[in-house]
């Protein structure tokens, strides 16, 4: 029998909920954010953080603006209890920053988490117990009712254990793990009776934090869950609503996004969705989704890449150059067209005061994020000429005409075919300067002279090297026209200009000035040419010079020489 068997499982049950008003409402604020970190993501990693590397994240999530951090398991591992008892002494920790600690509905493990707790401003004690139906008959071998009792005696036991610390403002954290796989109306019943413990009404902060411990489901059927669960729990005003969504069938951020918009108030997550199996919510990808839409995300984002490096550095996990947002490639293209629309976009934007981001293929400015535009456009063999133009430009301040760009990207798509790969900007410029501005020492101008003989321009050009001087002189309607012409008349060569551009490379009376030209030449062939130069007029002579050296014409002219020497 095929072990590949979809038979094997069932179909997630829906929830009735005719009356539904998530699907209607928008995003108008962030939720709170509240970093798992240095816990769920920790016990994910193959080597769990030290206390040093905690530190290091610890101090990250607090400059990214981080109000919320649970901080450990105190009363299951000594390293844990230890960074707890770290940061509360050396004060480590912000006024405005609480720290959440986890324990199981279990009296010793209460105690000791607040042992580790002694003498903090403000806390947050999490406590949990599983509820779903698996949970109850497999692991716990108990009817509902026995384990709604364990966990009425841990909130009894989170009460008490506060009373002995009145000086520190606590807040009760209460979740029903796999509350996604719980019955609802069990779930409910469950919460209501650790409220009727904690008394939320009389004042008593109280979160109950709704996880997806193990995402089975559509997120659309997560937000009907999350609506549910709001519209049926007595006293729900008097209580903060919190989702802790994972990532098992990939739709994490979306079911903690509609799970926001069906009425909860607080999301937990990790940086990078670090977490068990296929991890946790990932708060970047969430909050700068917000961001994109223009919405305040509450968190400052904008180190990119140092908040990549610490979390690489203190996790041991890769970042996905794929990862949204925060990738190495997700602001590249490789593409021609992308590339092309990116070019026009950027310079589209440029002097103009636009309020609004909008710019083809970048859903936000790579540099709100602290990149930089030289990773936006990278060339392979399937890169078009916008790229390659983009990147002259970019690194060079070359602006090609558009024949150029054609015939200088068949150049590059040629180059990147033959070494497989990515092709640098330093190798572009390369390319470029071999192809197009390198030239023959007997089609180097020397010198030139131009004057106006009624309509027409005569023109004398010396060219050649300095030991083997040609002069050529001729008339034409403009420069370059007298400059064909004398090649006829003097060297026999018959040159026609197919393309021609010149531009300045800056602004001002100094900038150098750029010329391209493509040429002709009557049994030769065709080629292209660019020249720079101080002198608009040096520059464009030279390029038609070199364009026809290209094309062919260095032998034509030195059988002429040979046969006016014979």
């Amino acid at each position: 029998m095929n072990s590949f068997n979809h038979r094997r499982y069932r179909a997630f049950p829906a929830v009735h909920k005719p009356d539904r008003r998530w699907p209607n409402r928008r995003m108008h604020h962030a939720p709170t954010w509240t970093s798992v970190d240095l816990r769920d993501g920790n016990q994910a990693l193959v080597s769990p953080m030290s206390v040093a590397q905690k530190m290091e994240m610890f101090d990250l999530l607090v400059r990214m603006g981080f109000k919320e951090i649970e901080v450990g398991f105190p009363a299951a591992s000594q390293p844990d209890f230890d960074f707890v008892r770290k940061i509360i002494e050396e004060k480590r920790i912000p006024e405005d920053v609480t720290i959440q600690v986890l324990t199981q509905a279990r009296e010793n493990l209460v105690e000791r988490s607040y042992a580790a707790l002694q003498g903090v401003q403000r806390a947050i004690v999490h406590v949990y117990n599983s509820t779903s139906p698996a949970q109850r008959e497999q692991v716990f071998g108990l009817d509902k009712e026995g384990v709604k009792a364990i966990a009425v005696r841990g909130a009894e036991w989170v009460k008490a254990g506060a009373a002995r610390f009145p000086e520190t403002r606590w807040t009760f954290q209460y979740s029903p793990e796999s509350f996604s796989n719980t019955e609802l109306d069990y779930a409910v019943e469950i919460c209501e009776a650790v409220m009727s413990v904690w008394h939320p009404e009389e004042g008593q902060p109280v979160i109950l934090n709704l996880p997806a411990t193990v995402e089975s489901a559509m997120p659309n059927v997560f937000a009907d869950q999350i609506e549910w669960f709001c519209d049926h729990l007595r006293g729900r005003e008097h209580v903060k609503i919190s989702v802790h969504t994972h990532n098992d069938r990939g739709c994490a951020v979306a079911a903690a996004e509609l799970a926001v918009l069906a009425g909860a108030d607080r999301v937990e997550g990790t940086l990078f969705g670090n977490g068990e199996r296929t991890g946790n919510m990932d708060i970047l990808t969430m909050a700068m989704n917000l961001y994109s839409q223009g919405l305040d995300p509450k968190l400052d984002l904008s180190m990119g890449e140092a908040i990549s490096e610490i979390y690489t550095r203190c996790t041991g996990m890769a970042v996905s150059p794929r990862h949204p947002w925060f990738g190495e490639l997700v602001y590249t293209a490789f593409s021609g067209s992308h590339q092309d629309a990116i070019r026009k976009g950027i310079n589209h934007r440029q002097g103009q005061d636009a309020a609004v981001w909008e710019v083809p293929y970048l859903p936000i400015d790579p540099a709100d994020l602290g990149r930089n535009y030289e990773a936006v456009v990278r060339i392979n063999s399937q890169s078009g000429k916008g790229g390659v133009s983009h990147v002259l430009e970019r690194d060079y301040g070359i602006s090609l005409p558009r024949w150029l760009a054609q015939e200088f990207s068949a150049v590059v798509q040629k180059a990147t075919e033959e070494q497989s790969g990515e092709i640098t900007a330093k190798q572009i410029y390369a390319l470029f300067e071999s192809h197009f501005v390198k030239r023959n020492g007997d089609w180097q101008m020397q010198r030139y002279r131009l004057q106006r003989e009624g309509e027409k321009v005569i023109a004398s050009v010396v060219m050649g090297t300095e030991a083997h001087p040609r002069i050529l002189q001729g008339k034409g309607s403009g420069a370059v026209g007298a400059l064909v012409d004398a090649l006829i008349q003097g060297a026999g060569i018959y040159a026609e200009v197919e393309q021609f551009d010149q531009h300045a490379l800056g602004a001002g009376t100094g900038a150098r000035a750029m010329a391209c030209a493509r040429v002709s030449v009557e049994s030769a062939g065709t080629a292209s040419a660019v020249s720079f130069g101080e002198d608009t007029t040096e520059a464009a002579l030279q390029s038609v010079l070199s364009a026809i050296g290209k094309a062919g014409a260095v032998v034509r002219l030195h059988q002429n020489d040979a046969q006016k020497r014979g």
